[in-house]
């Protein structure tokens, strides 16, 4: 009897703090037949072949940065797997510093600003961003919690930008990489503030600025970051058809 089931796709994400997980992303995954499988980074190694075997990678954010290798040698096997993507061209997303992992494994430098841009803040697109399935967030209050920045790597489209951050996102045939995070839910952005309380601290952001904006904003952007991300999975599933 021949099997007609239709293929199940595997969205792979790395993981580096457990509140800065998928997110609004991971029940619209679910919702478009795809299983999803973390990697705590830190923790649990980095396969190789089960990058390879995954339909989507998603490398998500965390607080430390490209540079720290140091410190953080868990860095070295991540810039070897988003390298490995990268190659492979299969669909990639990356946020924050997923999307600073992505720049560097293009040639783009990525650097501390010594400045930092957290909270809700508007999003202005490009000319490019506008044609692209970001084009539902334009002018929006995105979340940004960033204080290092990337340079667009050659061949990529510049999508996005802030006064303060002008490179906020980038794109090629199967790659978007966004500096914000797209992917907050702002029902659990409480984690957020716990898990970074130190920083607010240092910065002198008060919680309770973030905590307010996720309730005006996060309905409207939760429908608007859905948007952007089943049109952008609906080019990349598009040219990488499930096998």
């Amino acid at each position: 009897m021949t099997n007609t089931e239709p293929h199940e796709r595997l969205a792979l994400a790395f993981r580096h703090v457990q509140f800065e997980d998928l997110g609004i992303i991971e029940p619209l995954l679910r919702e478009r037949g795809y299983r999803v499988q973390y990697v705590d980074l830190g923790i649990e190694a980095i396969d190789i072949e089960g990058v390879d075997d995954a339909d989507l990678l998603i490398v998500l954010g965390g607080p430390i940065g490209v540079n720290d290798t140091d410190g953080y040698p868990l860095l070295h096997a991540s810039k070897e797997a988003v390298a490995h993507r990268l190659r492979s061209g299969k669909p990639l997303l990356g946020i924050c510093l997923g999307a600073q992992l992505i720049a560097e494994g293009l040639g783009a430098e990525v650097r501390p600003t010594g400045a930092v841009e957290i909270g809700y803040m508007p999003l202005d697109l490009t000319v490019a961003g506008l044609d692209s399935p970001l084009r539902p967030l334009d002018g929006l209050p995105v979340l940004h919690w960033h204080g290092d920045a990337f340079t667009i790597p050659a061949g990529a489209s510049h999508l996005a930008s802030t006064p303060e951050f002008p490179n906020q996102a980038f794109s090629t045939d199967t790659v978007l990489a966004l500096q914000f995070h797209l992917e907050a839910d702002h029902r659990t952005i409480g984690r957020w503030l716990i898990g970074h309380a130190h920083e607010l601290h240092h910065n002198g952001i008060d919680p309770r600025i973030i905590r307010e904006d996720a309730r005006a904003y996060g309905p409207k952007l939760e429908s608007a970051a859905r948007a952007a991300i089943t049109s952008w999975l609906d080019i990349v599933e598009r040219s990488t058809p499930a096998a």
